[in-house]
């Protein structure tokens, strides 16, 4: 649900480095999940930029306006990293470069205040759908929720947005039906605890 432009940190304004490296913050069979930087804010854009991928964002869906926006998103991402939460890029090791997003971060209601719960989600651009890549990364950032102990994590979904509700279902969530308990907009959501046998990390 999060927009490049928006989000619990839209206050941070200016380039911050972030001297953090671009290090996995975790790895998986085909992918390595790193901090966006600085260097990504074409590939930040081309994705954001997009209605296809944009339409499911937000509480009100709108496309990435710059590339020159895209360097207060690395930023206001990269200051929202603190674990087991963040922002990531999701870059397949045979590409070598990022092809979409996924995020483990507090969900927030209708006025901005975090509630408690937990979110995972993931925005890919459309050229990248259909390879299992958003399914393999949210499956990560949930191994990282788990060994931080986190007791259950939630992913929302705007009705129709059929390709997220399939990714849901490959991780195992549960449908709870239509609520606005976040962000204060009529969404579907999911639920997944930790695997019954999980015996950390």
């Amino acid at each position: 649900m999060i927009l490049p432009d928006s989000g619990p940190t839209a206050h941070l304004r200016g380039r911050q480095e972030h001297d953090r490296g671009v290090d996995p913050v975790f790895s998986t069979d085909r992918l390595d999940v790193r901090l966006w930087t600085h260097d990504d804010v074409a590939t930040l854009f081309d994705i954001y930029r997009r209605w296809e991928v944009a339409r499911w964002l937000g509480v009100e869906p709108r496309v990435a306006e710059s590339q020159e926006a895209m360097h207060g998103t690395v930023d206001r991402w990269g200051a929202a990293s603190s674990p087991p939460y963040g922002i990531w890029a999701v870059v397949p090791r045979a590409l070598a470069r990022p092809v979409g997003t996924v995020l483990l971060v507090p969900l927030h209601d209708g006025e901005g205040v975090e509630t408690g719960d937990v979110e995972v989600g993931w925005h890919f651009h459309p050229e990248h759908w259909g390879h299992g890549y958003a399914t393999e990364a949210a499956a990560g950032a949930l191994d990282r929720a788990w060994a931080a102990g986190l007791p259950e994590v939630f992913a929302v979904v705007y009705p129709g947005n059929d390709a997220s509700v399939a990714v849901t279902r490959r991780l195992g969530m549960t449908a709870l039906g239509s609520t606005n308990r976040w962000y204060g907009v009529e969404l579907d959501a999911f639920r997944i605890a930790p695997p019954a046998d999980y015996q950390g990390p």
